[in-house]
Parts: C-alpha cells; structure tokens; sequence
C-alpha cells in the first residue's frame, strides 16, 4: 500500500495529448518524490504538513496519517522552536533556505543531524502558499566529522606532548653537569606523568642503588630497595593495589597513595638505576604518558652514561684526544686499505687486456687478484666479526674440539703472510691431546690473527715461536715474536677497538687495528682471556691465551657427510638473479665454466617468468632488487610448483646475525656474504641438499 501523500495526478481522464503530457509529468514528479532517500516534506506558511514521502518515514519514523496536518514543530526539538519560526518568516518573504544544518526528533526521540533545504512554493499567480522542504539524513557524517574532530584533537595533544618531550630532551643534553641533569630528569618526568613528588635512584660502584636526585620527599634509606623493571611498574592505590607489594610499602610509608616506578637503561641493557614519580591521590598514567616516559627515559639512560663517562675523563682530555685521533686515523686507515688493493686488481686488469700476454703472465695476473679480493674480504669480515661480539650477536658453535686441531687450521690460514716475509715458525705442542670445548673456527680465528699481526710486526726472517701446553685447568697458548715489541705507552689500549702500536704511513703491511680486539672479543666468548707482554720497543712480543678445559663431554656420533656423486654438475641448472648485470653476468660465467647449465635475470619479475620456464634446480638470488627484495621473490619461489623443491642461495652484501635469520625465515637453504669465492659457491650448490639429477 502506498503510505506517503505526494502530488497526485487529475481524477478526470485527460483529452487531449497535452493533459496527458501534463498527467505523465506529474507521475513522474510523484515518482521522484516517493523514490528519493531523502525527507520531502511540504508544509503551509503557519507551518503545519501537507505531504510526507518514503523517505521522511524511513528517516523520522512517521507514518504520514501521523503526521499530516499536524504542526512541523513535532520533529523540531523545543530550543530551536525559535529556528523554524525564522525559517517560516524567510519563505513568507520568498527566500530559500540551502544546506541548513541542524537537529531534528525522529519518533523515538532520537536526535537526528540533518541538512535542510527549504523553498517557497508559489501558485500559478506567484503568491506565496506554502513551503517545500528537503531534509538528509547527515548523522553519519556528522559523526564521522566528530570523529575526525576528536582525532585531530588527539593528533594535536600527540604533538603537543611530542613538542614537550622533544623540549625536555633538548634541555637534558644542555645540561652542563650531570647533578644539573638528574635534577632536569626528575623535573621531565614528574612533569609528562603529572606527579607531585619523585626521586632517582642510581647504582653506585657496589651495585647498591643510592638516591641522588629528590623533589617533594627526602632521601629516605629505605627507597634503596625499590624494585628495577624494564617496563614502568604502575601502584595505582597503595591501600588497593597489591601488583607489587615491595613498591607498594615504599609508597605507603611516605604517605603518598599512587606511584609509577621505571627503571633507567644503559645502551648495554645494564641497569644504572631506577626513577620513581609519586602521586598523592590515587591515580593511574595513561598508556601514552608511559609510552612517552618510555621514550624519554632512554634518552635519559644515555645521558648518564655520558655524564659519568664526563665526569671520568674531566681531568683527562687527552684520552679524549686520544680517541678523536684514533677515529680520524681509523676512517683514513679505513680508505687506505680499501685503495690498496685496487691498484694491483688494476694493474692485473690491464696487463691482461694487453695483446701478446704470456700463459704465465695471464696466471700472474689472476693469482694477484684472487689474493688482492682475499684481502678485502678478510678486512669486512673482521669489521662484521667485532660488530656482532660488540652487539653481543655472535654466537659459538661449541664442539669437543683437540687443540692442536685448531692450531693447524690457524697457522694454514696465516701461513701466506709467513712464508711472504720468511719467517721461521717454531712449534712445541703437547704430546698428549689436550681437548676443549670451544668453536673450532672461530678460535682458529684467534690463533691465526695472533700469528699474522706477529708476522707483520716482525721483519723479514724473523723468528716466530708457538707453543701450546696445559696448565691445570686450562690450556695456554703462546705466541712469541723477536719484531718491533710494544711500547710501555701503548700497553694499556693494545686490545682496544681501532688501536695500532704504530702510525699511519711507518709499515707497509697495514690493518685497521681490529685483529687483537676481535682475538679478545673471541677468547672472551670461550671464557678465556687473552695477555700482552714486551720488554718494549725492539724486544718482540708475546701474547699468551688461557681457555678452559671444562667438563669432558660425550660427542654425538656424526654420520659421514654425503658426498655429491661425480658430474654432478653435468645438467644441473642455475638461475643466477641480480640488479648488478657484471655480477649476474661474471657469476653465470663461473659457473658455466664450471659444467652448469646456467641463465641469468636481473629483476625479481624476470626471474619469476624465467625460472617457470627454464626450472631452475638452484636458485642464486640477490637480495637488493629493484622491483621487490630477494625475501619476497624466495618466498614466491618456494611457492611455486617449479621452486619448491630448489636450493635457493642469498647473496647479498648484508651479513649480520639478523640478516641470516630473515633469509632463513623467508625459506633460504644458504646465505653468503659477499664477495664470495667461486669454489664457496660450487661447494653450497653441491651440498647434500642438492637436488639428484636424473
């Protein structure tokens, strides 16, 4: 049935064809009216309905014989009664009303956000007999307008409060003692949480915490003992909340009734100390109060550790000298054995251009530059070495391992630096095996950088002595030269990060002054220690290191490693991807040399449409590629039919711990750091998860 009184068309049927043009109008017009979403109303001038559509039912909730002839102010809420009288007073002066917001009542009494639009309907003589009136829903609107509203309001406090931290922390790092900082630290903290009272608490050299900063309560003994956490420990109400019962007891005695405890952090994840902020009522910070003294506190960590570092070497600015010099020689050290190598990877490069090369002179010129590339490898991986020991990253491969095992393997990777300077290397190891516990490569590692900064640091056919032995406990390794010796001066920082004993431009054989930090960082992983004597300058050197034997262990019995059967290289195919054309191009070479069947792309999208065609048994994938990363297009691989039983093999330039762990995850059999060495990648494609070829 239809509920709504719109225009209705002439009862008398029309006889000619302009009343039925006319009829057909204004069906169509009744149409429009019935079908629109929005409220048309129409309404006399003293302001009472004559028409209610559809779309004022479904809006304000009427039927229309509720509504019709009944007064307009029943939808209008009583405070604006004043409102429609001046709309009333507007359409009888025959003006329009366009886009009006405003509140109107829906049946139920719900307030309804509405945009009006009101016209004076006139009579065939222009006279002015009513309105009509266009009300749209627009709460939605309205709400979502609050809504953005109340989120631009937060976005402005966020940065308000963001404005503050920043302030707060700029005035930290302007403090010019660090008595004048824990004092603006207190200050930051009480003011970002809104508390009243607080304290600071800092361990002192005993481990003991100590109040040394105060604001609204006195240094009590008892604070000694308020508890350390990472994240803030909140007591909402000492007389309630019993979340932690030690902070709480410390509050309760103060008389204060809430407190938010946070622990202060060095950038080593020590605790320094804790900063407790103290409230009198009962109160609780929201998440993003916490979440900005969280922020602020880690500033606040570093800058007492630099204050304490300040107040150490206050009276000693040559340290601070010392270590300026050590950063500017180091950055330089840093360029000048990066260049080095260069220059005769150059020189190799041209002469092997030159027409009327020799066989002899062509291997003179490939051997050069397999040592030079050598050499820059071994200077990266000493860099990436110290930084995960630095971060705490690096982690031991602990087997039962013998002694002079790794002994061997140490003295086979120094022996080109010996025998290049013709040096005599004298051994006296144990005649009894001696065992520990230890990462075979990584302290074979230690070894060898002991004997190649001995070698280097001797002159030409000097004499080197290694001697092994047990002591008790331990085993001791010595290593003695009868080179330059080590100067009383540069004794203390010998095993410091970027230290050389000599300058710049006095040896020729160079280093960047990582080799013996990274020897005592990998002791030290063993829980060993490393020593350093020298009668001085001109009397050699000796380094002796004591590890632990430990507990003798059952070693697991290993099963022989599988063993790629002969030509396994015959027919294996290899997709080799990276941006870089050289690298894709010389790698696909190598290993086209080296019997495989192989193709290269250089984007991650080539290598999807390529790889579904060639079906590669082995992937070579770049991780940094232009179109998406060497992740994703793992990922895709192994998800596609073709790639889900391959080898695939990051490479990439990127080698830490972390970088290891994403490629794992994103479905890598091998990750290699580059530069890598072709036989290390022959060796990874033919490892026991090789695919059999058929």
């Amino acid at each position: 049935m239809n509920t709504a009184k719109t225009a209705r068309a002439p009862a008398t049927v029309p006889t000619s064809a302009e009343e039925l043009d006319h009829v057909v109008r204004l069906a169509w017009l009744a149409a429009i009216v019935e079908s629109s979403d929005d409220a048309i109303v129409s309404k006399t001038l003293d302001g009472r309905i004559l028409s209610w559509n559809a779309g004022a039912t479904r809006i304000f909730g009427y039927q229309p014989e509720e509504v019709i002839g009944k007064p307009i102010t029943i939808l209008i809420p009583v405070e604006l009664h004043a409102e429609e009288q001046e709309i009333l007073r507007k359409l009888r002066r025959g003006e329009s009303i366009d886009h009006f917001d405003t509140t109107r009542l829906a049946k139920d009494g719900r307030r309804l956000q509405v945009s009006l639009t009101v016209s004076p309907v006139r009579d065939s003589h222009g006279t002015i007999i009513g309105a009509s009136k266009v009300a749209r829903d627009i709460s939605e609107r309205k709400r979502a307008e609050a809504s953005l509203l109340e989120s631009e309001q937060r976005l402005a406090a966020e940065a308000e409060a963001l404005a503050m931290l920043n302030e707060r922390s700029t005035r930290l790092w302007r403090s010019p003692t660090l008595v004048d900082g824990l004092q603006e630290m207190l200050a930051a903290a009480t003011e970002l949480l809104g508390a009243e009272a607080g304290c600071i608490q800092l361990r002192n050299e005993s481990g003991e915490l100590r109040v040394v900063a105060q604001h609204g309560m006195s240094a009590d003994a008892a604070w000694t003992s308020a508890p350390l956490s990472v994240e803030p420990i909140v007591v909402e109400d000492t007389e309630q909340d019993g979340s932690c019962e030690p902070l709480r007891l410390l509050v309760r005695a103060t008389g204060y009734r809430a407190a938010v405890a946070a622990a202060l952090i060095a950038a080593d994840s020590t605790a320094l100390g804790v900063i407790t902020t103290l409230f009198r009522a009962p109160h609780r910070p929201v998440q993003q109060q916490l979440r900005r003294l969280t922020l602020y506190l880690r500033q606040a960590g570093d800058f007492i550790e630099r204050g304490r570092l300040e107040q150490g070497l206050r009276h000693s600015e040559e340290a601070l000298r010392d270590a300026d010099r050590r950063k500017d020689e180091f950055l330089a050290l840093l360029a000048h054995e990066l260049r080095n190598p260069l220059a005769p990877i150059r020189y190799a490069l041209a002469a092997a251009k030159r027409p009327g090369r020799s066989a002899e002179q062509r291997q003179q010129a490939e051997e050069i530059m397999e040592r030079q590339v050598e050499h820059m490898s071994r200077l990266l991986d000493d860099l990436l070495d110290i930084s995960r020991i630095t971060h705490g990253t690096l982690e031991l491969k602990r087997t039962r391992t013998e002694l002079t095992s790794v002994i061997g393997a140490a003295i086979e990777t120094a022996r080109p630096v010996l025998d290049a300077k013709q040096h005599v290397l004298s051994l006296d190891l144990p005649k009894q095996p001696v065992r520990i516990d230890a990462d075979a490569v990584r302290l074979a590692q230690a070894f060898s950088n002991l004997l190649i900064n001995a070698a280097k640091y001797t002159d030409p056919g000097g004499h080197i002595e290694l001697q092994a032995s047990r002591d008790q406990a331990e085993a001791v390794v010595t290593i003695r030269d009868n080179g330059m010796g080590i100067s009383a001066d540069m004794m203390p920082r010998l095993f410091k990060l970027f230290s050389r004993a000599h300058s710049l431009h006095t040896r020729a054989e160079g280093g960047l002054g990582v080799g013996l930090a990274l020897v005592r960082g990998l002791v030290a992983l063993h829980g060993g220690r490393v020593e350093a004597r020298s009668a001085g300058t001109g009397h050699g050197a000796e380094f002796t290191v004591r590890l632990p034997i430990g507990m003798a262990i059952e070693e697991p019995r290993r099963e022989p490693p599988a063993v790629a059967a002969a030509g396994a290289t015959r027919g294996m195919k290899i997709l080799v991807v990276d941006d870089n054309r050289d690298a894709a191009d010389t790698c696909a070479m190598v290993l086209d040399l080296s019997g495989y069947r192989v193709q290269t792309a250089y984007s991650g999208h080539a290598a999807l449409e390529l790889g579904a065609k060639f079906q590669p048994h082995a992937l070579v994938l770049d991780i940094g590629l232009p179109d998406f990363d060497g992740y994703k297009l793992a990922a895709q691989v192994r998800a596609s039919s073709w790639g889900r039983d391959a080898i695939l093999v990051a490479v990439t330039g990127w080698g830490q711990e972390e970088d290891r762990r994403r490629a794992f995850e994103a479905g890598f059999d091998h990750h290699l750091a580059k530069p890598i060495a072709a036989e290390q990648l022959e060796s990874v494609l033919q490892s026991p998860r090789a695919p059999a070829l058929g």
